[in-house]
């Protein structure tokens, strides 16, 4: 396969993807799917055994890619902790002035599915939200310490995810500004209590 060429699985993941993120899985047919992908339902039967194993590969394509974004966010935002903390905030409140951005798939999808709280979708949805979490935790805790660290990615990814929420239904990217100023304020709080311990 050259390089840059998508396998036959990649190509229907790719297209149903948009087609999921543009519409929403319960909207998309699995005859559009192929249709987009340029496949025929035996193909993609062939590569998956249901659209529920679509839409669970879907997210899993979408989690390092996701998690790989916030880290560049925050690797090049400058400033001290909490200045990039709300880095990611702030980098995320730009992609949401963009007219095709529909919010956070994970967790458009976990609406649609709420009711299906084993369905492989909501498995993968909760594994990518855990890796986000986990990773702001490790990068919190060299500054507010070991005990401090997982509260506060918590804490963190509540705001985040609510303010993706808020900004679905106010279409006004400023509420999620305001969350990286309340974030950054918390990260300033725990550190300043960290070096209280000391």
């Amino acid at each position: 396969m050259a390089k840059g060429e998508l396998s036959t699985r990649e190509r229907i993941v790719e297209a149903a993807g948009k087609l999921f993120y543009g519409e929403g899985i319960r909207a998309v047919s699995l005859d559009a799917v192929a249709e987009k992908a340029g496949v025929t339902k035996r193909t993609f039967y062939y590569h998956f055994r249901s659209k529920d194993d679509l839409v669970a590969a879907y997210l899993e394509a979408r989690d390092q890619p996701n998690l790989a974004l916030f880290q560049r966010w925050f690797a090049v935002a400058e400033g001290d902790l909490p200045a990039r903390v709300e880095g990611i905030f702030q980098n995320l409140a730009r992609s949401a002035r963009h007219p095709k951005w529909k919010g956070c798939g994970f967790l458009r999808t976990s609406v649609e599915l709420v009711n299906l709280p084993g369905h492989p979708a909501m498995v993968a949805g909760r594994a990518h939200k855990k890796r986000v979490e986990s990773w702001l935790s490790e990068m919190l805790e060299p500054e507010v310490g070991t005990g401090a660290a997982e509260p506060l990615a918590q804490q963190l990814i509540l705001l985040m995810d609510g303010a993706f929420s808020v900004q679905l239904l106010h279409r006004d990217a400023a509420y999620i500004e305001v969350a990286g100023q309340a974030a950054a304020n918390l990260v300033r709080a725990a550190i300043t209590a960290a070096e209280g311990r000391l």
